[in-house]
């Protein structure tokens, strides 16, 4: 079409969002603007713009998170990308990792997979770990689902669930994790994740009982660990 150019917007929430899928310029409805800058075929730009709009995913939305009140009543997606539902450890204690293989804090892998072993043994089928693989600092997780899961494995022997990677911050952070960091909140009441391998303790009900940052290494909480499990215990 001789003369013609496009003109589109990109609704503000797609440019800003960190979602990794590409949108072809082929699956969008084109507004066609004639060389002086008129739309042509006498259609208004109201059309043009919603059939814009309609062809662009809108971002992810809470409604899963705004009827949650436990831990228990998230389904994140695992190593395949399919449903985990987390209610398969309802009643027990939980530690819930955001976790990466190229970072400084990445040796943690070891302190909590020994951490992992020692209380299980201690108390069967009362505590586990749970790694949520995220790519979100310094990008420091390039991997893929599979490679993620067989450095765990290959160098720090990890036997403990690590999920599929995801976000833990943002427009599309995983549900669980936006319920958790308003659940407890950071350093001056800060909830967004600083960096990897932050620390959240659940209950046996499924409440947040204690948040740690990165720094604090695993060998370091197995006390507060314990007592959330004997304390429930005995509850």
């Amino acid at each position: 079409m001789q003369g013609t150019r496009f003109a589109f917007q990109i609704p503000r929430h797609f440019k800003s969002s960190l979602c990794t899928r590409l949108i072809s310029p082929f699956s969008l409805s084109f507004i066609p603007v004639s060389s002086s800058g008129r739309l042509q075929n006498n259609t208004s730009a109201a059309v043009y713009r919603s059939r814009l709009l309609s062809s662009i995913p809108a971002p992810p939305t809470r409604s899963d998170m705004a009827s949650a009140t436990t831990f228990y009543d998230f389904t994140p997606k695992d190593k395949r990308d399919q449903d985990y539902p987390l209610a398969q450890h309802k009643g027990k204690v939980i530690l819930a990792v955001n976790t990466a293989s190229k970072c400084g804090f990445t040796p943690q892998f070891a302190g909590l997979e020994s951490l992992w072993k020692k209380i299980s043994e201690k108390y069967p089928d009362q505590f586990v770990i749970i790694g949520f693989p995220c790519n979100q600092f310094g990008g420091q997780d390039p991997g893929s689902n599979e490679q993620i899961q067989e450095f765990c494995q290959l160098n720090y022997g990890v036997s403990f669930p690590v999920l599929g990677k995801t976000n833990v911050n943002g427009d599309h952070a995983e549900p669980v994790f936006e319920w958790m960091k308003s659940e407890k909140p950071g350093l001056l009441g800060l909830k967004r994740i600083k960096w990897n391998f932050e620390k959240f303790l659940i209950g046996r009900d499924g409440k947040v009982v204690q948040r740690w940052g990165s720094m604090t290494k695993p060998e370091s909480i197995e006390k507060d660990i314990i007592h959330e499990i004997e304390k429930s215990k005995s509850g």
